[in-house]
């Protein structure tokens, strides 16, 4: 593990960039700042190492130009219709930064806080934010821990293995909770190139449809439409078919519903480089975004540089009494698991 400072933001707070490693395993770099995932360095076939996620260089472009780059989104990932919902008879307003929506926690949401180091050790880390009540709108006092581990998959020094992440909370009043990671996965290395001809295999025979605000609106089978991914096949092989989905979308940026069961959920591949990344998770669900809004004049990167895997529960999910529920009550724990899994065929 090395540890260096990264920058300080307006108010003064410090941000710190750790670099947790284990032989034969990827290495990966965290920020404080959003507990970020700047990097995760893992080799192709050949060996060569490059950085596999969307980053910005400075804590100036994370705070001016990214789009959620790596970071932990809360305190509910994805959105929520007209940014309010209901928790025990009394209606909640949050902050509509997506009109006419609440999006991945509001104006100033845990991805724009700095975190706290908990512990920290060659491969692993954990950073706790503590929330409190009526932050962006949201009731209770919320205290988060994410952690971080690395795990080698191999001889030498950079590797295949795990990055795997651990999320825990709980709160002092109910609540919703729904957290992820935001990562822009781009195998052939990040700024090499766009991920359309990635190719994306799915657990999932079933995806959430939308409306004009992407909204769910209904569970819809993938079976015959672009939205199969449940045999492996190109990003980029069905997006330009006359689908109203994908227009909403501006391509993919749909949640699918995990088949139940455990195992490999999401298995993604570059051709050219040969690397390999599969995710394993808790969640139910998991929002594919391609990446089509990325915009090169606003951010680092141009339309389908990298693309996300968000693993988490529904959209919406607090306005959806049939949807696995994401309230969390005091005297109960919020723990979730994710793991990206690196290899090269």
């Amino acid at each position: 593990m090395t540890l260096e400072q990264f920058g300080k933001l307006p108010s003064g707070e410090s941000v710190e960039r750790y670099v947790l490693h284990a032989p034969g395993g990827p290495r990966v770099t965290v920020l404080t700042y959003g507990a970020i995932v700047q990097r995760i360095d893992v080799p192709d076939r050949d060996g060569r190492a490059a950085n596999v996620v969307l980053h910005c260089d400075t804590l100036e472009d994370y705070m001016r130009r990214s789009r959620y780059f790596g970071a932990v989104v809360g305190r509910y990932g994805n959105r929520i219709a007209q940014g309010r919902f209901t928790l025990d008879g009394k209606t909640y307003e949050l902050a509509r930064n997506q009109e006419p929506n609440h999006l991945h926690g509001g104006e100033r949401g845990f991805d724009r806080r700095v975190w706290r180091v908990e512990a920290v050790g060659d491969d692993t880390l954990t950073l706790s934010y503590t929330s409190p009540d009526g932050e962006e709108g949201y009731p209770g006092t919320l205290r988060a821990t994410v952690t971080y581990t690395v795990t080698g998959g191999g001889d030498g020094d950079l590797g295949g293995g795990d990055l795997r992440i651990d999320y825990h909370a709980t709160t002092d009043a109910p609540t919703v909770v729904n957290l992820t990671n935001h990562s822009y996965f781009n195998l052939a290395g990040a700024g090499n190139g766009d991920i359309l001809g990635h190719v994306l295999t799915l657990d999932a025979d079933r995806y959430l449809a939308v409306d004009e605000h992407k909204i769910p609106i209904s569970a819809e089978s993938v079976a015959g439409t672009p939205f199969d991914f449940t045999r492996p096949r190109a990003v980029g092989e069905r997006m330009g078919e006359d689908h109203p989905q994908i227009a909403i979308g501006g391509g993919y940026d749909h949640c699918w519903i995990f088949n139940p069961g455990d195992g490999v959920k999401a298995r993604l591949e570059d051709p050219g480089s040969g690397r390999v990344m599969e995710v394993l998770t808790t969640e139910p669900g998991v929002q594919f975004y391609a990446g089509g809004s990325l915009d090169s004049a606003a951010t680092p990167y141009g339309p389908y540089a990298g693309l996300c895997l968000e693993t988490q529960h529904f959209p919406d999910s607090p306005n959806r009494p049939d949807f696995p529920t994401t309230v969390l009550r005091p005297g109960e724990e919020y723990r979730s698991r994710t793991v990206y899994r690196f290899s090269t065929s």
